[in-house]
């Protein structure tokens, strides 16, 4: 039987757990990885993680004496990171290192009863976006030009209006992409439609795309990436209904401004990546149920072996990652 040299390629790329030791139970939502060496991790009761040897060992780091759910955690580099906090009102905060973790600055604390931060991302180690759920039918969005030091919302008039209930779920802290010095995506949910807020000038101004994935008060878009400007894909469905895989899945080629829905996933997904240093476009979408991969851009997926995870990051320009998930779950996943 004759095998293309594409057949060859495509069974070569088979993705890999490697279960890891936490030594956490805490829930982990957050992770992000800067190196093959070094991630950081972060969850409920305060937990934040920090590895510099692969994952071999993890070192838990005490950001806060207090109680709080650190959904979302962005490393810029090894030494420097930020870290979310979600809740009403003051349980909304932003909590930055410069120093692996040693010492933490309280950034940002939410004064707002009504607010309720999601998630955050960094074009570079000045600039952040943040996300939270809509106010009085205004969509919720923070930049920073200064590290973190001063957060202004963007003003609700440079926005679209909010559905009713229209937020994002704190469940990956991958609600928002970012690419190049400008370009950022944000998706929805809990709305009656799922959709997906772009800007091209660092969040100055906003435009808004209806997508085809499944809507509702537990269903949307959980998950977003972007490989470049106009290539992205969106991951999600509805978190009560794990096992099933109805219109959680949808990818775009010009932006953002068009969403066509692809099916093939295996559950519902929490998380979904492209796969940095392959030679074709390669993604990974995965949930608390399991995961999938697919080697040729979003079109077809495979069933990955292993187990489940809530978030997962990759490290920059290479295959290897790390999933995080419940009970302190953390694996580490190569292809």
């Amino acid at each position: 039987m004759k095998i293309t040299l594409l057949c060859i390629l495509t069974l070569l790329v088979i993705p890999r757990w490697t279960i890891q030791t936490s030594g956490v139970t805490a829930r982990l939502r957050g992770v992000s990885a800067v190196t093959e060496r070094v991630a950081w991790a972060s969850g409920a009761g305060s937990t934040v993680l920090r590895t510099v040897d692969g994952g071999s060992t993890w070192q838990k780091l005490t950001v806060t004496t207090e109680v709080l759910d650190f959904r979302d955690v962005d490393a810029v580099d090894t030494q420097t990171a930020y870290v979310l906090s979600i809740g009403n009102g003051p349980a909304s905060r932003i909590y930055k290192t410069t120093d692996a973790g040693k010492s933490w600055t309280l950034q940002f604390k939410n004064e707002d009863e009504k607010a309720f931060l999601d998630a955050m991302s960094f074009w570079d180690a000045n600039h952040g976006i943040v996300f939270g759920d809509s106010v009085d039918g205004q969509l919720y969005i923070m930049t920073t030009a200064d590290g973190g030091r001063v957060w202004s919302r963007v003003p609700p008039a440079s926005l679209p209006q909010a559905l009713e209930n229209e937020g994002a779920f704190a469940a990956s802290g991958t609600n928002i992409a970012v690419f190049g010095k400008s370009h950022a995506w944000i998706g929805t949910g809990a709305g009656a439609k799922a959709r997906v807020l772009r800007t091209s000038d660092r969040g100055r101004s906003w435009q808004v795309a209806d997508t085809p994935l499944a809507a509702g008060p537990s269903a949307g878009i959980f998950s977003i990436a972007f490989r470049d400007a106009k290539h992205g894909v969106i991951a999600g469905g509805d978190y009560r209904k794990e096992q099933e895989a109805v219109d959680n899945l949808a990818v775009t080629r010009d932006g953002g401004i068009t969403w066509t829905l692809v099916k093939g996933l295996s559950g519902f997904r929490s998380v979904v990546s492209y796969v940095p240093g392959m030679k074709t476009p390669t993604l990974v979408a995965l949930g608390p149920s399991g995961g999938d991969y697919s080697t040729d851009d979003g079109r077809t997926w495979t069933t990955i072996t292993g187990p489940g995870f809530d978030t997962f990051s990759f490290a920059p320009r290479r295959p290897i990652g790390w999933g995080a998930g419940a009970r302190g779950g953390i694996g580490k996943l190569i292809f």
